[in-house]
């Protein structure tokens, strides 16, 4: 009986089997303290930063609160129904895009989001660097890019964990990076703020500054965007769904862009200490602290990306799961865990900040546009269970090839829409339609409305729609 126990666990917290309600462990409070945890992460600094250096104060703050909280309020909608179905909204996504186009897209999107924990591990990296400086310590310049590998190792013990041990280290890492958020904001207090208003980005690269507004936009759509992988696979943890969009939205809505927001003003900070846009708390911490607050917010720096990086890998490799559920979980993790390192190693995400969260935002955006559309306009929020594991007998998500074609031409052509206004890749604007919807909230809109439409044709309906028969009552 105990074997059973653990494998009914092990297939319901570590596997994609709906979870009921005595198993659910997450109240309001716990999936907003992982939740935050997750999203005032470091790279919170490094997403400020780069709006810093594309806009001015003002413009800042409508970019990091206007934009970003729109998108959250509005890609959060179906965590409602995660929660009452006790799964991962990627189940819910064999319905509008087939069980293979499920497997290439939840394959696809954590890999894309790869770059974030390369951005996590390169932070931890710096941390050390400036912990061993302030001990008067230069460490040779060949070991320096594999510091970062630490972090992703240390990640490993976490997600292997699973949710109880990611609970208890979120709420380390949540205090922490408060902390040295705080230390942060004391230390930007101290520059006047007419001072930091008046700082004017060089926009000397730009077409204009409005351009320059709109690339700080398109880049709080694609973070907004960006936790959407993550937010369809924790709220089936929480016990209802009130809980569950709440306390998910508040904080990918209010604390991740209020850290977005100090990253932004500690850049300016920077800006107006030395004369350069520097994202990396660590280095702000060392060059205007005393060596006793750098040294302890370092220390924070360092175990907050830790627990960020298990978190993260938790969450991925449950969605990759979702896809190939047939593979170990431990092994998911081990094998992303690599492929971080890689990465990490490498260097080359941090450079290219901006491309990377659009490029991923670009095959997310569609993603979040039909599954808007096939819960509350289509399926009005109903799914067949039976349908979405394939049951015997229970056919109604069975497409040929076990593939949506109505879904996978909405992704496509979202996508050919957003590449169309705008290049992630080179970063040209490649029309004034860009300035409007960005090109990342053009493919939500593209790729939800293609998927309407086709779906409510004649021949859509008949395809896409036949599991009106086939209900559970939740």
């Amino acid at each position: 009986m105990g074997r059973h126990d653990d494998f009914i666990r092990n297939e319901t917290i570590f596997g994609i089997v709906p979870l009921v309600k005595e198993d659910r462990k997450y109240s309001f409070g716990d999936c907003f303290l992982v939740t935050s945890g997750f999203a005032i992460a470091t790279w919170c600094y490094s997403q400020g930063a780069y709006s810093a250096g594309l806009v001015n104060f003002q413009q800042m703050l409508i970019s990091i609160f206007g934009i970003s909280v729109f998108f959250i309020l509005l890609e959060m909608l179906p965590i409602w129904f995660s929660t009452r179905y006790g799964i991962d909204l990627w189940i819910w996504l064999r319905s509008a895009l087939g069980k293979n186009g499920v497997a290439v897209m939840a394959f696809l999107c954590p890999v894309m989001n790869f770059g974030w924990y390369a951005v996590t591990a390169d932070l931890f990296r710096d941390s050390l660097v400036q912990l061993f400086g302030v001990f008067g310590i230069t460490l040779p310049a060949v070991i320096v890019p594999f510091l970062g590998v630490i972090c992703v190792v240390l990640g490993v013990l976490i997600a292997l964990g699973g949710p109880d041990v990611i609970k208890w280290s979120s709420r380390i890492m949540v205090v922490a990076l408060l902390v040295v958020g705080f230390v942060v904001i004391g230390i930007c207090f101290s520059v006047a703020p007419a001072d930091l208003m008046a700082i004017q980005p060089d926009l000397s690269d730009y077409a204009s500054p409005v351009e320059a507004f709109a690339l700080s936009n398109e880049g709080m759509v694609a973070f907004a965007f960006s936790w959407s992988t993550q937010a369809y696979v924790l709220p089936r943890l929480c016990r209802n769904e009130r809980s569950a969009y709440w306390s998910t939205s508040a904080a990918y809505g209010i604390i991740a862009p209020l850290f977005v927001f100090i990253g932004g003003i500690m850049a300016l900070v920077m800006f107006a200490a030395v004369g350069e846009y520097i994202a990396d708390p660590t280095v702000m911490l060392a060059t205007l602290c005393g060596p006793e607050m750098s040294l302890l917010a370092l220390i924070m720096v360092a175990f907050a990306n830790i627990g960020t990086m298990g978190n993260g890998l938790y969450v991925n490799d449950m969605v990759i799961k979702s896809a190939f559920p047939k593979i170990p979980y431990k092994a998911l993790v081990i094998v992303m865990a690599v492929l971080i390192s890689l990465l990490t190693i490498w260097g080359g995400v941090s450079e290219n900040f901006g491309a990377f969260i659009s490029i991923a935002a670009y095959l997310q955006g569609p993603i979040n546009g039909i599954i808007l559309v096939d819960c509350f306009i289509l399926r009005k929020r109903k799914l067949s269970l039976k349908s979405a594991f394939f049951l015997p007998g229970h056919d109604a998500y069975k497409y040929s090839g076990g593939v949506n074609i109505i879904g996978v031409i909405s992704i496509v052509v979202g996508l050919v829409c957003g590449l169309l206004v705008f290049n992630p890749m080179t970063g040209v604007v490649n029309s004034p339609l860009f300035y409007v919807t960005t090109g990342s909230g053009l493919t939500l809109l593209t790729g939800g409305l293609t998927y309407l439409v086709l779906t409510l044709t004649p021949w859509g309906k008949r395809y896409s729609l036949r599991d009106r028969d086939d209900l559970e009552i939740v």
